[in-house]
């Protein structure tokens, strides 16, 4: 059957005609799903003039500077892909709380359906940059069935850019 057909015999198109979301949403469900990732508090957007100082996060060897989706062991940057390091900053918002898997992957990937292997998966990459468990050195814990906690002591800073 060609899609002209499906028009007619099923009466309407089989996807949204024109831009944004389907009609049949409704206004309520449609303005919840376009603003929900303004309410995204990740480390407050900001937009800074060049050489005013940011937000720099220290734990252990380890610099995290938010702003500059960036983070550092000593001067060295540390290759981590974006969604690992958006699941530490979301650990790191709320350290030695525990955050759960489904507010994890709510923030990480909003709108989007991903199996919890993905996170499983980013966690893992974390704790190998890291050397999570290494040394002594204990950032990320598990509370099986519940979630994740960011445990090392954290401190705040302002960094000069």
């Amino acid at each position: 059957m060609r899609a002209t057909e499906s028009i007619k015999a099923f009466g309407r198109a089989p996807w949204p005609q024109g831009p944004g979301l389907p009609p049949e949403l409704g206004p309520d469900l449609r303005q919840d799903i376009q603003n929900r990732d303004k309410e995204r508090p990740l480390f407050a957007e900001q937009t800074a003039p060049a050489g005013a100082s940011s937000t720099e996060v220290s734990f252990g060897p380890f610099r995290l500077r938010p702003t500059q989706f960036l983070l550092l062991e000593g001067e060295k940057p540390v290759p981590l892909g974006s969604r690992a390091l958006e699941v530490l900053m979301v650990l790191i918002e709320r350290p030695g709380a525990l955050v759960s898997k489904q507010e994890l992957m709510a923030r990480v990937w909003p709108n989007l359906f991903v199996e919890p292997a993905n996170l499983t998966v980013h966690i893992s990459a974390l704790r190998r940059v890291l050397r999570d468990g290494c040394d002594g050195n204990r950032f990320i814990i598990n509370i099986p069935g519940r979630g994740y906690s960011f445990v090392s002591p954290v401190r705040l800073s302002q960094n000069e850019n």
